[in-house]
């Protein structure tokens, strides 16, 4: 069993879990995720991204939103109970290498994966300029860890209730016409990086998206997670997550993220390894 040892309740829906899974731990590098399945019989998969890792103590940290059953019985659980089991880490690390200016962009609980890997730009020297998105205060996280490992941060709210009354697109495109800015990495709901990668076109500058799919076995082997990156045929769990986001059909993807609506309505529905119901993805 994979034992929880602190839970925080962030939002309304949101929960920051520390776990105990020193393998991941040891090994897991910023960009990559895992695959949690909270029992042995009927548990379903679900993928999730790491928002830190503390090897010392063996434990990794998972922001996680309740959107379905099994996020939900997660999010139940107490300090002391755990999970069955965590597979990871799954998918190719980000790629880091010394940048002059990198702007890191996160759209709701998709700050929780951009800090490790704003902080890795900022080990190697870079200039990080962070820009974190939410439809409101009390549903913006990660500001404090975001803050310290970047030499700008810039938060935005829906409404306005804090920071800045903003898409996180506007600022992005106010950086991308300053000028100086060498790579930009997006990652949050998918209809935001699509639009951050479409800011980004017209300057040609280099943007990654973290791409969160349905997934059902985080092996590549049920083919739930493919999309189409150019001309190509892409698996999200072993080819990503990351990928251009000048090169992802987004429309595409839009279209298989809907496919299982119905299914996901149904919050009393019983998941059984066997019958192929996909994750919820993140």
């Amino acid at each position: 069993m994979f034992a929880i040892r602190e839970k925080l309740r962030l939002s309304e829906n949101v929960f920051r879990l520390v776990l105990e899974a020193p393998h991941v731990a040891t090994s897991h590098k910023p960009g990559q995720f895992v695959v949690i399945q909270l029992d042995d019989e009927f548990g379903e998969r679900i993928p999730l991204s790491v928002a830190d890792v503390d090897r010392a103590e063996g434990t990794i940290t998972l922001i996680v939103q309740v959107v379905g059953k099994t996020s939900r019985m997660l999010c139940s659980l107490s300090v002391g109970e755990g999970v069955a089991h965590v597979l990871g880490p799954l998918g190719h690390p980000t790629h880091i290498e010394k940048r002059g200016r990198v702007v890191c962009v996160g759209g709701g609980i998709g700050a929780a994966p951009v800090f490790p890997i704003a902080r890795a730009f900022k080990e190697t020297g870079a200039e990080v300029i962070s820009i974190i998105g939410a439809r409101s205060r009390e549903l913006v996280i990660m500001e404090k860890e975001l803050s310290s490992v970047s030499d700008k941060l810039i938060v935005c709210t829906d409404d306005g209730s804090y920071g800045r009354k903003a898409l996180v697109t506007e600022p992005l495109k106010e950086l991308c016409e300053q000028g100086g800015v060498d790579e930009v990495v997006a990652i949050g709901p998918p209809i935001m990086m699509k639009f951050c990668a479409e800011t980004t076109r017209p300057y040609a500058i280099p943007t990654v998206v973290s791409l969160n799919t349905i997934m059902v076995d985080g092996t590549g082997m049920c083919g739930g997670c493919r999309v189409r990156v150019g001309d190509e045929v892409k698996f999200v769990c072993v080819d990503g997550p990351e990928f251009d986001g000048h090169l992802v059909d987004f429309d595409l993807m839009f279209k298989r993220l809907g496919a299982y609506k119905d299914i996901e309505k149904e919050k009393d529905h019983q998941c059984r390894l066997d019958s192929i119901v996909p994750g919820e993805g993140e």
